[in-house]
């Protein structure tokens, strides 16, 4: 025991010192940014204050916010209007000027480094729809995306939460099994149609989703539709309940 805990200790004590001669050749930079900060995975003082962070209060199912308090129950207009498929759906900032670097440049910069922090920063959003699931998931691609970009963003989200949260992860879940055009442009029913039908649930893993609680993740919340049609996806494949959480959200005033 004293022995194993020499070398645990001595592990630590490597790894620490690995990261401190790396820090050295590349200093950590703000992940918005890219001014010099202290730790890695930080975000520069004035790029912090600069971020709008999601707090109560909001709409209980899909947690759009709102100006003032109606009530810990009370739905969005959205939501009053057409119940979402999904559970509850919880989001960490509102995507805007600020945030939008931070978003692009994780999703496609390259800034695959940034997925622990952003996976701690979920848990904290996400903290009372992780406590009720068993299982996360994520947004797929298309494989040409895929081979494209080199990696999925909400599989990233997906692992980095889910370590964060001990809960078990199943980043390749759903499958898109066919490439949509993207969704910049298209109106809330043009989206929905967009991806109408897009995707599934992995050949082989039906098992993993019947009679389970799932958190779908994504990047970022624009009208909800792929998060809405991946949400019947997996309800339609047995899933008991599925909740929503994503690094960013789209607020654009209701009607």
């Amino acid at each position: 025991m004293v022995l194993a805990d020499a070398l645990s200790g001595g592990l630590a004590v490597g790894r620490r010192a690995a990261g401190l001669a790396l820090n050295t050749v590349l200093p950590p930079q703000c992940l918005s940014c890219g001014a010099g900060v202290d730790t890695p995975g930080a975000v520069c003082a004035d790029c912090w204050t600069a971020l709008v962070f999601i707090v109560p209060p909001h709409c209980v199912a899909c947690g759009f916010p709102f100006e003032h308090e109606h009530g810990a129950d009370t739905l969005c207009g959205a939501c009053s209007r057409t119940a979402p498929p999904f559970a509850r759906a919880r989001a960490v900032l509102r995507y805007d000027d600020a945030s939008r670097g931070l978003l692009l440049g994780f999703k496609h910069g390259d800034r695959t480094y940034a997925a622990p922090a952003f996976g701690r920063w979920l848990a904290r959003a996400g903290g009372e729809l992780v406590a009720d699931v068993d299982l996360v998931a994520a947004v797929p691609l298309h494989w040409s995306r895929l081979a494209l970009r080199r990696y999925n963003q909400a599989a990233l989200l997906a692992l980095a939460l889910a370590r964060e949260a001990g809960v078990d992860a199943a980043p390749d879940l759903l499958v898109r099994r066919r490439r949509t055009r993207s969704q910049g442009g298209l109106s809330r029913s043009g989206r929905a149609r967009n991806v109408a039908g897009a995707f599934a649930v992995r050949r082989g893993a039906e098992e993993s989703v019947a009679d389970r609680r799932v958190l779908l993740v994504d990047d970022v919340y624009t009208t909800g539709a792929t998060l809405m049609e991946c949400t019947k996806v997996l309800r339609r494949a047995g899933a008991a309940e599925v909740e929503v959480l994503t690094l960013a959200r789209v607020v654009r005033p209701q009607t």
